[in-house]
């Protein structure tokens, strides 16, 4: 079984705030975090071992003041790639973020300055999505001759529309704020996007490992199927984690009445 010692990282830097809670942070601030070929790599080495290295929540940050600015376009312009060559990077980020998506591990990602372009298919990729007032979006594709390459149109399509997709990859629009938390560009606006998202991380990994692995990829992939079959798996997955040994102490717990109760914010 890997460890959380085993990863070797460049671009990325990785500790353990908790047991079980980690802290993935971008490392290449002075490139605003921009993802080039040897980040995604090590994004999806990561993010395929994370689980069986023993994460049960993790904090996607960033160094620096801003997030991620997507694509490394000074690379992609010296590398001068073949449409062979980018079709097969395409498919690592691809991998990278589907990794995060349906690898069963919750990923709160805690943003700030600039999610844009990849840098906003990166943050898509992620369950949990916490902002502060200076956290910005944008898809400036089309400013650039460029088109998505990383899950936009599947991810941010689906947070956004496709009306609204389409319109900020056309004019560049940059949301911010709490219209950007309207829209579902991100679940929480708050003032400390590294603590809030600490803070969700750590009650994420509270729950049973099971429990959570079935939330992060199975509405995920209930997602992509028609309403017959997502029903059908949905009961398929219920009835195993729904009956797992490890939740007979809270069921009863439940029961007794000596569980945490659910209240409403005051």
């Amino acid at each position: 079984m890997p460890s959380i010692t085993d990863f070797a990282l460049q671009n990325l830097r990785l500790e353990e705030d908790s047991p079980g809670v980690w802290i993935v942070t971008l490392n290449r601030p002075d490139k605003r975090n921009a993802l080039n070929a040897d980040t995604i790599e090590e994004l999806v080495t990561l993010f395929s071992g994370a689980a069986r290295a023993g994460a049960r929540a993790i904090v996607l940050a960033a160094e620096g003041p801003h997030f991620c600015a997507g694509l490394d376009l000074v690379e992609h312009h010296q590398a001068d790639r073949s449409p062979a060559d980018f079709w097969q990077l395409c498919l690592r980020w691809h991998e990278a973020f589907n990794k995060m998506e349906y690898g069963g591990v919750p990923i709160i990602a805690a943003l700030k300055g600039a999610v844009v372009g990849g840098g906003l298919e990166l943050a898509s990729a992620a369950h949990v999505r916490v902002a502060d007032a200076g956290t910005y979006f944008a898809l400036p594709e089309g400013q650039r001759g460029l088109f998505t390459g990383g899950g936009a149109t599947i991810r941010v399509t689906d947070l956004i529309g496709k009306s609204r997709m389409i319109d900020m990859m056309l004019t560049g629009r940059v949301y911010q704020g709490q219209e950007a938390v309207d829209l579902g560009l991100a679940q929480y606006l708050v003032e400390d996007t590294l603590s809030h998202a600490l803070t969700l991380a750590r009650r994420c990994a509270e729950n049973l490992p099971l429990t959570n692995f079935a939330i992060c990829s199975g509405v995920s992939h209930m997602q992509n199927m028609s309403a017959l079959d997502a029903a059908y798996a949905e009961a398929c997955v219920a009835g195993i984690v729904n009956t797992q040994p490890e939740a007979r102490a809270r069921l009863a717990a439940f029961a007794d009445k000596s569980g945490a109760r659910i209240r409403p914010n005051t």
